[in-house]
């Protein structure tokens, strides 16, 4: 369903006569594989990117600090709930 959706979308911009237009229904032609994937497997990176950065965001604190047990310390306290 929503395959042929994208492709007649994807037809009818490209009649239109604007270059960006036609360039982005080319893209989504090209990642079509992904975002049909994406729209059944919806899964998201979200929660270990903000994971990433509140470690990032620890250690940018500590810097100079050469204990690594601390810094192992405060990034369990910081998700500690």
């Amino acid at each position: 369903m929503g395959k042929k959706a994208l492709e007649d979308w994807c037809c009818m911009a490209r009649t239109l006569t604007h270059p960006e237009i036609y360039k982005f229904a080319n893209m989504l032609q090209k990642y079509s594989y992904g975002i049909l994937n994406h729209c059944d497997y919806q899964i998201h990176t979200s929660k270990p990117e903000g994971v990433n950065n509140k470690i990032e965001v620890i250690k940018r604190k500590a810097y100079g600090f050469l204990d690594e047990r601390y810094s192992s310390v405060k990034i369990i306290q910081a998700f500690a709930y």
